[in-house]
This record gives C-alpha cells, sequence and structure tokens, in this order.
C-alpha cells in the first residue's frame, strides 16, 4: 500500500505545479499574441483600411514578457547558451566544482540586476499607455520579478547535496548586498540617505581596483561555462561601476533591447522551425526529393544539402537541424544509398549551419538590426554567396559519388516523384510564398514571421496532421528554452555593448587598424581568421551582438559596404560551427551520431577546406554580395 503524501508536501507540489501552469501559460499566451496582433493588423488594413489599434506598442511589450518568462524557464531547464570548454574536456570532479561556482556567479548577477530593474521602473522609466490604457511600467515590472525568479533558480540547481544546498542562496543575499545602492535610489528616489549615498562611494571605488580582475574571472567563467548572458551582464555592471556609473543602466538596455522591433521576428521564425523539425515535413521532403534527384549518383547528395538549407534558414544556427534530420538522413546515406561512415557524418555536420544566408534567417535579420542595415538588401546579398556554398558541397559530393563503387542510386519514376512533390508541395512553397510577400513590400519581416507561424501550424497541424493540437503545447515547450537563451543574449549584451560605445572603442579600435594595417587585403584576411575564431568559440547571435559593433567601425574606415560586410560575419560564424577544437556543430553530430568528438573532426575536415575556400572567395570579391542588392532602393 502507498504510503499517504503528507499535507506539506502535497501543498509544494499543488503550489510548484501551479507557478509553473502560470509562468509557462503567459509565456505561451505572449508568443500567441505575437502571432495574432500581426496577423490581425494586416487583416484590418485590407479590410478595414487601418490597422490593429498600438500594434507595435503591444507587440514590444508582449516581447519583453515574453523574453524574461522564457528565460525563466530556460534557466529553469538549464538551458541557456554557454561556452563551456572546462566543460567538455575537464573531469568529473572538475565540472562539479565548476558547475557549483557558475551557477553561484549566475544568481548573483541574476540578483543584482532584478534590484536595479527595480529602480529602473521607479526613476527612469517613464509612464506611457500602451493600447490606450496599459502603463509600460505594468509590462516593465516582469524585468525584475523575472531576474529575480532567475537567481533563485540559479541557486537551487547548485549541483550541491545535503546541508551544502543552501550554500548557493549566499550568491543572491550577496547580490542585494551589493545592491544596496540603486535599492536606496529606489525607496527615496533622487534623496536616499547618507548611509546609501556612502556606500555608493566604496563601491564605486571597490569596483575600480577588481575592474581588471573582475573582468578575467568573467572571462573564465565563461570559458568554464557559465550562461553567457550572467557574464555579460556581470562584465557590463563591474565596468560601468568602475566608470562611476550607475548599474540601473543595465536594466534600462535590457528593457530597451527586448522592446525593439528589429528582433520581434525571431521568436516567430523560431516557432515556425520548431513546427516544422516537430512534424513529419522533412520526411516528406525527402521523398520528394529522392524521386527527383535519386535516380542519379549523388543525387541524395543534393537531397542532404538542399533539405538541411531549408530546415536551417527557418531554425538559425541551434543545431535543430542535425538533431532533427541527422538520424533520417544518416540512415538514407548509409544503408539505402550505400555511402561511407566518414562521408555520411561529414557531410550532415557540415550541412546543419548551411541556410544561414537565405531567407528568412534569424542571424541576418539580427546583423541588420544590430548595424541599421537594410535587412531585404542583406537577404539579397547573401542569395549568390549561399548558392555558391550549396553548389560547392554538391560538386565534392558528386566526385566522391563517382569515386565510389558501392553508390546505389534509384531508377526514375515520374510518377514516384510527381506524388512526392504533391505530398510535401505546402512546405516546398513556404519559402516562395515568404520571399514573395517580403520582396514585395506587402508584409513587413514581424507579420512574415507571424505568416510563417500560422502557415506551418495550418498545414503540419491541421491539413497533415502530424501533430496532433494538444501537442503544441510539447512543441511551445522545446522552442520557448531556444527563445529564451537567444532573448538574454540579445538583452545583456545590449547592456555591454552600452558601456563599449560609451567609451569610444569601436571608433579607437578603427583608428588603431588604419594606421596599424594599411592593406584592406590582409584587414580582410585578419577579419576571416578572428571570425572563424568567434565563431568556434561563441554562438552565433553573442558573436553578432558583442563582435559586430566592434567590426562596424572598421568596415567603414577599410570602406567596406555594410551588406558585404554582414555577409562576411555570418559566413565566417557559419564555417566556425565547424572548426575545431569547439565548433558547436562538432559536439552536436558526436552526441547525435554517438561517434567520439575527435573522429567527427577528421569526418568534417574536407568539407571544412570546402567551405573555407567559399570563404575567401565571398571575402575578396564583394560583388557576389553587393550584386543583387543594387536592384533595390530604399524608399
Amino acid at each position: 500500500m502507498t504510503p499517504p503524501v503528507p499535507p506539506l508536501i502535497k501543498a509544494g507540489i499543488r503550489r510548484r505545479f501551479s507557478f509553473r501552469f502560470l509562468e509557462e501559460g503567459i509565456c505561451y499566451v505572449s508568443l500567441a499574441l505575437m502571432i495574432l496582433v500581426p496577423l490581425a493588423d494586416v487583416a484590418m488594413r485590407i479590410f478595414l483600411k487601418t490597422g490593429f489599434p498600438d500594434a507595435a506598442g503591444l507587440l514590444i511589450h508582449l516581447l519583453l514578457v515574453l523574453g524574461l518568462l522564457s528565460g525563466m524557464i530556460t534557466t529553469k531547464n538549464e538551458e541557456h547558451l554557454s561556452i563551456g570548454i572546462v566543460q567538455n574536456f575537464s573531469s568529473e570532479k572538475t565540472r562539479r566544482a565548476v558547475s557549483v561556482a557558475g551557477h553561484m556567479l549566475s544568481s548573483f548577477v541574476a540578483a543584482l540586476i532584478a534590484w536595479a530593474a527595480a529602480s529602473f521602473i521607479r526613476i527612469g522609466l517613464m509612464g506611457r499607455l500602451i493600447c490606450g490604457f496599459i502603463p509600460d511600467r505594468v509590462f516593465a515590472l516582469v524585468i525584475p520579478a523575472g531576474f529575480a525568479v532567475m537567481a533563485f533558480r540559479f541557486a537551487r540547481l547548485c549541483p550541491l547535496e545535503g546541508k551544502a544546498k543552501i550554500i548557493p542562496f549566499a550568491a543572491p543575499a550577496l547580490g542585494t548586498f551589493f545592491a544596496l545602492p540603486v535599492i536606496g535610489k529606489a525607496l527615496w528616489l533622487f534623496d536616499p540617505p547618507a548611509f546609501f549615498t556612502g556606500i555608493s562611494g566604496v563601491f564605486y571605488t571597490l569596483a575600480w581596483y577588481v575592474k581588471i580582475p573582475g573582468v578575467i574571472v568573467l572571462i573564465l567563467a565563461a570559458l568554464a561555462g557559465a550562461p553567457l548572458f550572467t557574464v555579460m551582464g556581470g562584465l557590463a555592471m563591474i565596468l560601468i561601476e568602475a566608470s562611476r556609473g550607475e548599474i540601473d543602466v543595465v536594466a534600462g538596455q535590457v528593457y530597451m533591447a527586448l522592446t525593439q522591433d528589429g528582433i520581434l521576428p525571431i521568436p516567430l521564425f523560431t516557432i515556425a522551425g520548431f513546427i516544422l523539425s516537430e512534424s513529419r515535413a522533412g520526411e516528406r521532403l525527402v521523398k520528394a526529393f529522392r524521386g527527383l534527384f535519386g535516380w542519379f549518383s549523388g543525387g541524395m547528395i543534393v537531397v542532404t544539402v538542399l533539405i538541411c538549407a531549408f530546415f536551417t534558414s527557418f531554425t538559425g544556427a541551434s543545431g535543430v537541424t542535425i538533431l532533427a534530420l541527422g538520424g533520417l538522413l544518416y540512415s538514407i546515406l548509409t544503408e539505402h544509398v550505400k555511402y561511407p561512415e566518414r562521408f555520411s557524418v561529414g557531410l550532415l555536420t557540415s550541412t546543419g549551419s548551411i541556410g544561414l544566408l537565405f531567407p528568412p534567417s534569424l542571424p541576418i535579420i539580427l546583423v541588420g538590426a544590430t548595424t541599421m542595415t537594410n535587412i531585404l538588401k542583406l537577404f539579397m546579398g547573401g542569395i549568390i554567396p549561399g548558392i555558391i556554398l550549396i553548389v560547392s558541397v554538391i560538386i565534392f559530393g558528386v566526385i566522391v559519388s563517382g569515386k565510389a563503387k558501392t553508390i546505389k542510386t534509384e531508377s526514375f519514376s515520374f510518377r514516384a516523384a510527381l506524388r512526392g512533390i504533391r505530398e510535401s508541395a505546402f512546405e516546398i512553397l513556404l519559402p516562395f510564398l515568404l520571399m514573395a510577400g517580403f520582396f514585395t513590400g506587402f508584409l513587413s519581416i514581424t507579420e512574415l514571421g507571424a505568416v510563417s507561424a500560422v502557415y506551418v501550424f495550418i498545414v503540419e497541424v491541421l491539413i497533415h496532421r502530424d501533430i496532433a493540437l494538444g501537442d503544441m503545447v510539447r512543441v511551445f515547450r522545446r522552442a520557448v528554452p531556444i527563445i529564451g537563451g537567444v532573448l538574454s543574449i540579445i538583452a545583456l549584451s545590449m547592456a555591454l555593448s552600452y558601456y563599449i560605445i560609451d567609451t569610444q572603442a569601436p571608433e579607437r579600435l578603427a583608428l588603431w587598424m588604419r594606421e596599424a594595417i594599411q592593406s584592406r587585403v590582409l584587414f580582410l584576411l585578419l577579419l576571416n581568421l578572428s571570425l572563424l575564431a568567434v565563431g568556434c568559440l561563441m554562438d552565433i547571435f553573442s558573436a553578432i551582438l558583442i563582435v559586430l559593433p566592434l567590426v562596424s567601425p572598421l568596415g567603414a574606415v577599410y570602406g567596406i559596404d555594410p551588406v558585404h560586410l554582414g555577409i562576411i560575419f555570418i559566413t565566417n560564424l557559419e564555417v566556425g560551427f565547424l572548426t575545431p577544437p569547439v565548433g558547436l556543430n562538432l559536439f552536436l553530430a558526436s552526441y547525435r551520431f554517438k561517434l567520439p568528438f575527435t573522429r567527427i573532426c577528421r569526418y568534417v575536415l574536407p568539407f571544412l577546406l570546402i567551405q573555407l575556400t567559399v570563404v575567401l572567395l565571398v571575402t575578396y570579391v564583394p560583388g557576389l554580395s553587393t550584386f543583387l542588392p543594387r536592384f533595390f532602393h530604399t524608399p
């Protein structure tokens, strides 16, 4: 007989379930409204000749709510973006110690930001109304609440046992202590008691003396696997305070980052990509393309590359393509077509991020938002380099197929090909519909994100019925941690960028580079090497938001077109995912195919060399990126 559950434990379970239900419910509703409001705006423009009331203001504040709540969920799932070199190569004991330190550091930083956000809302946020009656401060309250929950969760999830589990909670308490100056401001506005004024001066002096060792510790923490967003937040706060600035500026930058319309499409296209990856769309596309290309040697190479490019253009660089389609495509390549393991794994690993240059690529959207470059021009600039990259990999695959005698082909059947195209027609039409809507100017990029999410929902849930309506919660549950990880990076990287720009570091670096390196060719070569290293060490979203503001002024100094610079940036980062020793795709492939990491590195080497050649071609032939954008003129 099962013993009864004590009442206190029952109450705790109910509270936890209720909070989880509330947290996820608000998050999912915010995401759903972000999809529905742009659609309502389009419909009202068409039929009523007027738009949805204050759609822009509502959308950016829904994004703010989604950003913080998804960040809370990402913290709970321990899925925040990180580097983790030490975690990948160290012993179990070292990994445990590093994890404890990382959780405590993250809890300390999150607590500081939570108090800074309370001060920002109290003093720095003007109370305008959203949709005519909701104060923006109501939405902004999610910032201190969200970071407070993250601080608690980082402490609670610290891998200590027994009585030692109480130790990590000293971190948010210490964060509260160091937040006393902003707490005083929040309570007494601009006239806090002398105690708070005095302790503020002490903290300024302390920050000045610990600035360099503090920065070193935070960088080491990032390399050891601490969440990147907390490392960025820590760097921003210690550098700002060492310059006698107020740390509530960090909270202000979080608010600004998560209320800019430039990043609205990111969660919309992310959910569309996850619906596609959770459905059988990949199987239908494989069947269709096998019918078209499977009859000649190398046909399955064409199939693999095109399908991976299609999925990556929607899912970004999160590894969804390798994880979702790797097993299916690997089985076809090795068991049905009889490619050797070396070639199959190398191909699938290298094509896991091959579609980043095609619409509606999330990195391209983020590059446009970061550098204020027209996103349509960036999309057009990426088409020719993207095609060259795809064709290069396909040609290499066809050459390998021609030399292998064991490769099997399928006899061509017009009826089978037609049946495959008919079954996957909706998926094949999707990118063409999106490009038509965007390039004609009929839909904005945010509206396209909403349309793509609704389109794939209708196709995969209502037409093909690959996903039951009730299973959409599961799809949201898988997509939200990715959204939370990306938006957390965006929020805190803007705070760090604020300090970098305020110190005029990009301009100084540009002037120094101009004096030190006269040759434009040499500068581009050094830029490639630097970006490959960055792409190897960082996720693409962090790299864009932190490194691109530094690189952009350099491009202007050397006369590099902003579109060309953006395409160089993304192409290098794309190849960086394949670069040993810590390229992200290498670890994902090792996990997916259950092969040693060193073997994956050997398998991917030929494809890496091909893509590096394309990087050099894109870098030194600017016309490949700038030819198509010339035909587009900004109104």
